[in-house]
């Protein structure tokens, strides 16, 4: 699955950095988390970071985005096989 961030989110802007895929951004009231880009770190750590950092505890799992850790692994390799091709293209 991936998480999502609750309305009980304080805004204290811890978990954005901590996203090793980017996908935590501020919404129009609180922090969001893009379900395609969450692999709950799989791939990166062995917890999900913004989750271990979170001072409120309002990052669950969503319900909306059943995934199993496969399904993750292979979203962290999309998304790691996206990350080198940007970085790799000519702008020009």
């Amino acid at each position: 699955m991936a998480l999502m961030i609750t309305d009980q989110c304080i805004n204290c802007d811890v978990c954005e950095p901590e996203c090793p895929n980017q996908a935590i951004f501020m919404g129009e009231e609180i922090y969001q988390i893009d379900p395609h880009r969450c692999t709950e770190c799989v791939g990166h750590f062995d917890e999900p970071q913004c989750v271990q950092v979170c001072p409120v505890a309002c990052i669950p799992l969503n319900p909306q985005h059943v995934e199993d850790r496969n399904t993750l692994l292979q979203k962290y390799h999309r998304l790691q096989k996206l990350g080198s091709q940007k970085l790799g293209s000519d702008p020009n």
